[in-house]
């Protein structure tokens, strides 16, 4: 590694990272091939996550400025950062799947909110239905009361239009 100031700078990265990811996946990549890391990299690419190797020391320090709790059993070993930008839980679910086939990728934890979690919690993470159908199965259950509300409403008005059909009939007939 190169000089102080090289390192601080460093630093300073990580800790943006850390700050502006939705979620942050950990994982011990030893044993992947380079081919299969640079295919985990581009698959998780496509998702909008950053796959970053670093340095313990240095993601400790980062993660100390950040005020990230509860990080520091987890700095230890070959460590693969998965920084999700946009879907927090996009990261967990890529590295679960390719662990799958890919047994010596093991998740290890992750950040939420400043917070470390352990292995369960990343994979629980991963089960989670993305933010797009959280947000669909919501506006799911907001719309179905809205159109019961709209078609009681209907109700008397339709019954209104029948009534002076038939009082229009009348007068005719």
């Amino acid at each position: 590694m190169g000089s102080l100031d090289e390192k601080k700078v460093i630093v300073a990265e990580i800790k943006e990272k850390i700050d502006q990811a939705q979620s942050v996946i950990l994982a011990d990549y030893r044993g992947l091939k380079v081919k299969e890391v640079t295919e985990l990299r581009a698959l998780l690419r496509k998702q909008g996550v950053e796959l970053k190797v670093l340095k313990n020391t240095l993601v400790k320090i980062a993660a100390d400025q950040a005020e990230v709790e509860g990080l520091d059993s987890y700095l230890n070993g070959n460590n693969m950062w998965a920084f999700s930008m946009a879907d927090p839980t996009a990261a967990a679910k890529v590295l679960r799947d390719y662990a799958k086939t890919h047994p010596s990728l093991i998740l290890k934890g992750g950040i939420i909110e400043k917070k470390a979690i352990d292995a369960t919690g990343a994979v629980a993470l991963a089960d989670l239905p993305s933010r797009e159908v959280l947000l669909a199965q919501v506006a799911g259950m907001l719309q179905g009361p809205i159109i019961g509300l709209v078609n009681v409403l209907q109700g008397p008005i339709r019954k209104m239009g029948y009534a002076l059909e038939a009082v229009r009939a009348a007068k005719e007939a």
